[in-house]
């Protein structure tokens, strides 16, 4: 956190402090705190949401809070964004004394309304700031439904229908053609909802949508397929779960038993555990796996440090940890960072097969998809098992089509005979 001092009024500057050497920019997703608000020391301002991760800025001191930018505002690394002013008491006893102190014709205190139709910064969000000015519209004559009487896109389109027709050609165009448009669907148009939503791109999707796109244009991707039975894993799984539970504290799941498998298939087949940097191939001699982590914000990929050391056990908590950090936007760049391989598993949301995409610059990536029962060849006759789909995407400059063959089929040996594996459990 930055913080500095204005010598006019001796206020705490709240700045966006450095959260990695590659971020320049990030996003105000969400004030926690609002302007005029008396805040406590340690409280959540604001979320900070960049290309990597999302990030808390916390108050280092109490006082009253009074914003200078605007949610889903992009600011740079050092800007201020907020004031405190730490010489304010916490108005809760002020707040107590009102209504005692107050006649009775000020009981009821003229600021909320004010407050409803406020064309102050704080109360209108960059969508509504931008309709406002497109139509030359005054936001104090709008009466707001939102939250805390915030004016939302439907209230100024409720107000546009509202308004009467000028004489000019022009003005009456817009509001005709407004209500056309809406007509097909009056309940949405009178509860504010629209045929689309037109939003910018967070920071994180940018990112993502960034490094996909450079993944297919600079590797030469191919995806070659398997299938394992996971009868085995699922049954020590709920033979060893209730003492795994009580040991460790933490319940066996599958990635865990991925992750020894991969690291299995990486020692056999080096050329996998790989990358290419311009015209040299680098070989990795260890094991920092990403396991990929889907969250509301979008999908990361927390790396498991030297994998190839770790018990169940230790993998098993790394996994939670990082995916709950992630999932309460509070991972850290560094966790995400120098992975040499990644396991993606779309099975956990029902995919039965896909093919995944490199993350750059690693050569190569495992899917994991979901345990469905089928029907299957064994010894002759046809028996149910609970299958798994495997994919392999792998950078075709680095890795053989040999290779790339060999460590699926090596992780697959891996998970129907885990014999292996379990030795440290």
């Amino acid at each position: 956190m930055l913080f500095g001092f204005s010598a006019a009024t001796m206020s705490i500057e709240v700045k966006i402090p450095a959260v990695g050497e590659s971020i320049e920019s990030g996003i105000v997703s969400v004030w926690h705190k609002k302007s005029g608000e008396y805040v406590e020391a340690g409280e959540a301002l604001l979320t900070l949401e960049t290309d990597k991760v999302s990030t808390e800025i916390t108050a280092e001191k109490a006082g009253l809070l009074e914003t200078k930018v605007d949610e889903g505002q992009e600011v740079k690394i050092g800007e201020v964004v907020a004031t405190i002013d730490d010489k304010a008491s916490a108005p809760a006893s002020e707040a107590k004394a009102a209504p005692a102190d107050a006649s009775p014709n000020d009981s009821k205190p003229a600021a909320k309304p004010a407050a409803k139709r406020s064309p102050n910064a704080e109360v209108l969000s960059p969508a509504v700031k931008r309709m406002t000015t497109e139509e030359k519209l005054d936001p104090a004559s709008i009466s707001g439904t939102g939250k805390g009487g915030r004016i939302t896109k439907g209230d100024v389109v409720s107000h546009l229908e509202s308004k009467p027709e000028a004489t000019s050609t022009d003005d009456q165009e817009k509001p005709r053609n407004r209500k056309e448009i809406a007509a097909p669907e009056p309940a949405a148009t009178s509860s504010g909802e629209e045929r689309f939503t037109r939003k910018k791109m967070s920071p994180l999707r940018r990112k993502i949508a960034a490094q996909l796109v450079m993944s297919q244009q600079t590797a030469a991707i191919l995806t070659t397929f398997n299938e394992c039975d996971m009868s085995e894993v699922m049954s020590f799984r709920k033979k060893a779960q209730e003492k795994f539970q009580a040991d460790h504290g933490i319940k066996l799941g599958f990635m865990s038993f991925f992750i020894k498998a991969v690291v299995e298939g990486l020692k056999a087949v080096p050329a996998i555990n790989s990358r290419i940097e311009g015209d040299d191939f680098i070989l990795n001699h260890y094991f920092d796996i990403g396991v990929a982590v889907g969250t509301e914000r979008g999908l990361v990929v927390p790396v498991v440090r030297d994998a190839d050391q770790k018990s169940f056990a230790d993998l098993e908590r790394d996994i939670a940890d990082y995916a709950g950090r992630a999932r309460d936007g509070k991972i850290k760049i560094e966790d995400l960072q120098g992975g040499t391989f990644t396991i993606s598993n779309g099975g956990v949301y029902g995919s039965l097969m896909g093919t995944p995409i490199l993350n750059p610059p690693q050569s190569g990536i495992l899917g994991m998809h979901t345990i469905q029962e089928r029907p299957v060849a064994l010894k002759g006759e046809v028996v149910i098992r609970p299958m798994m789909y495997l994919a392999l995407s792998y950078d075709h400059r680095a890795v053989d089509g040999k290779e790339a063959v060999t460590f699926l089929v090596k992780v697959k040996e891996a998970i129907e005979n885990p014999t292996a594996l379990l030795l440290d459990l």
